[in-house]
């Protein structure tokens, strides 16, 4: 029996664009993710993603897993589907569940008609449908509020599909069609989760990642790649650039007080990651930053650091506590690897006692005072490391 995966699409309209483009977007991602499985005929109709089989044996359980990961589909199912005609409807249900029922108590028939045409209404298919299975399986009763198994059973334009109950997915819009921008990605539990919730909203990013070794070591490196290799499933593939960052790093350490290092850092770091975007003509920089979560993330130092550059900086673990943060890191994938125990730059040279409310006038004044900070950023930024992640491949060097 062969089965067919239904995709229901999430909010798919923003006022001023056409709901069509959102329902190309999602299309297009869909099969960009199946791709590699096999062929899948993919269309849309009633708000609902089709994904159907078009070859033997191709890996169901590994095309549900990755299109519940695509963003702009809310709910899924998979399903079988028959003729309309009410007996093959009947005959369907216990074909394809008929094994579950059995070691079940309860169960339940719901039923939507996008068909209106269709002769029977929705609670006559309940009731009727109902009826056939009890008669099947003797031990079976209805628990219309607490069953074992809800059959949902759906009359569409063109067939019938019956399935058991719909599970979540992704949510949000499709990657792509809120814009683009550059994430931050630093290595620790904030800034994967950032990515994450950014892509979620339908923006198309790529990463950006300051190392300086000898301080930061290859296996830093390395965990950054993997946590990029991570969020590809969500975020679709994109291009990690890594800014060899030691010489602008180690400059501010030598010529800047070091109760203002941490925040100093922040704004030059946020300079060359703009850098970077506008050459790829991004829109914004993505950051993991969570209000007064650290010294750099007051609402003080944070006032400072939006002043170093003129890209809108989005900060969605803004709201969040760290039991939030992890919370999401945990769900999406990315938590393990981003507690292994490896420095990143934002670690090094931290200041005991970083000050925690600065004014800008002082940090300009202390910028004023580092008058090669600036030719060094540009170097980092012309000097960028480019790594392609892509979906796939287990090898990210």
């Amino acid at each position: 029996m062969k089965e067919t995966i239904l995709a229901y699409q999430g909010e798919m309209t923003l006022k001023g664009l056409n709901r069509g483009k959102f329902e190309a977007r999602l299309a297009k991602i869909i099969r960009w993710r199946l791709e590699p499985l096999g062929k899948f005929k993919v269309y849309q109709a009633q708000s609902t993603v089709f994904i159907e089989p078009m070859e033997d044996n191709l890996d169901m359980e590994e095309a549900f897993r990755r299109i519940s990961r695509v963003f702009g589909i809310v709910k899924m199912s998979r399903a079988v589907e028959c003729d309309k005609d009410f007996a093959a409807i009947c005959e369907t249900a216990e074909a394809y569940l008929g094994q579950t029922l059995r070691g079940l108590r309860t169960f339940k028939v719901e039923a939507k008609r996008a068909d209106k045409s269709y002769p029977m209404k929705s609670p006559e298919i309940c009731r009727e449908l109902g009826a056939y299975l009890l008669d099947k399986h003797h031990h079976l009763r209805v628990d219309v509020h607490h069953p074992q198994l809800e059959i949902m059973v759906e009359i569409r334009d063109h067939a019938a599909y019956v399935h058991g109950p719909k599970v979540d997915a992704a949510g949000g819009l499709p990657v792509g069609t809120s814009g683009r921008a550059l994430n931050l990605l630093s290595g620790g539990i904030d800034s994967p989760v950032a990515a994450w919730c950014m892509a979620r909203r339908g923006l198309a990013l790529h990463h950006i990642h300051f190392a300086s070794p000898p301080y930061t070591s290859l296996r830093a490196k390395l965990k950054v790649q993997k946590l990029a290799k991570e969020l590809v499933e969500y975020t679709g593939n994109c291009t990690l650039f890594v800014v060899p960052y030691t010489k602008p790093q180690e400059y501010i350490r030598d010529h800047a007080p070091d109760v203002l290092f941490t925040v100093l850092m922040r704004r030059s770091m946020l300079r060359i990651a703009n850098q970077v975007a506008k050459k790829l003509e991004l829109q914004a920089l993505i950051t993991g930053e969570s209000l007064a979560q650290v010294a750099s993330q007051t609402m003080a130092a944070l006032v400072c650091t939006d002043q170093a550059q003129d890209l809108p900086v989005l900060r969605p673990c803004i709201g969040m506590d760290k039991t939030e943060i992890i919370g999401l890191s945990r769900k999406i994938g990315t938590f393990d690897t981003s507690i292994e125990p490896y420095e990143d730059c934002c670690t090094i040279f931290t200041p005991p006692h970083p000050k925690t409310n600065p004014t800008l006038e002082e940090i300009l004044a202390a910028e004023a005072a580092m008058p090669d900070l600036a030719a060094l950023e540009s170097e980092a930024a012309d000097g960028v490391e480019k790594i392609a992640i892509r979906m796939g491949e287990d090898d990210l060097l």
